[in-house]
């Protein structure tokens, strides 16, 4: 019986790569998959699933009005799963349609991304699949500053960290670092036992 997953971490917590591989599991045993992503993440271009470690590949990209229900139902070939890189930035409409893919057609559906933004609020996609799921499972990665657990997703710019502004700033070292709730609050406080 087919399943919507999504699969939440910080940054840096593997989502592309364990989306990148469970591709690649698939495909081994001859079991074609679709693997689609955001349409607003462009750092290596539209409709590419890069993880930072320098794997990549090509995707199906998922913009506002990519009615996807329509994409898949209209395959000539069936995948055997359905693949979502960056399930963050998804709408409500679009993860009620992967319910869809789910329940009518049969196919499982394995979404991936963030489940909070830098403000700790969460994103419209992570909401919707938090809601919407049948199985959820978080990513673990340790803190940029100490060996806790890191939960939450923080934004610089020039070095100071930014609580406010627009929820979608696409970036990935350069500009976020996973965070324990200590240090998403107090990000320069590294205090000797961290």
């Amino acid at each position: 019986m087919a399943q919507l997953f999504f699969k939440y971490g910080a940054m840096n917590s593997g989502k592309t790569i364990e989306i990148l591989k469970v591709a690649h599991n698939y495909e081994e045993q001859n079991k074609p998959v679709v693997l689609m992503t955001s349409g607003i993440d462009t750092r290596d271009g539209v409709g590419v699933v890069s993880s930072r470690i320098g794997l990549k590949r090509e995707a199906i990209p998922i913009f506002e009005t990519t009615d996807v229900f329509e994409v898949i139902q209209q395959m000539e070939h069936p995948p055997f799963c359905v693949l979502i890189d960056e399930a963050q930035f998804l709408t409500k409409e679009h993860v009620l349609a992967f319910t869809r893919i789910v329940d009518e057609l049969n196919i499982p559906v394995m979404a991936f991304g963030l489940k909070n933004d830098f403000r700790n609020e969460l994103f419209e996609g992570s909401k919707y699949l938090l809601l919407y799921a049948d199985k959820i499972e978080e990513m673990k990665t340790i803190c940029w500053f100490c060996h806790k657990k890191a939960m939450m997703n923080l934004h610089y710019i020039d070095g100071t960290p930014v609580y406010e502004g627009d929820q979608v700033q696409i970036g990935g070292n350069e500009a976020y670092y996973p965070v324990c709730r200590k240090h998403y609050f107090h990000p320069l406080m590294i205090t000797e036992g961290d």
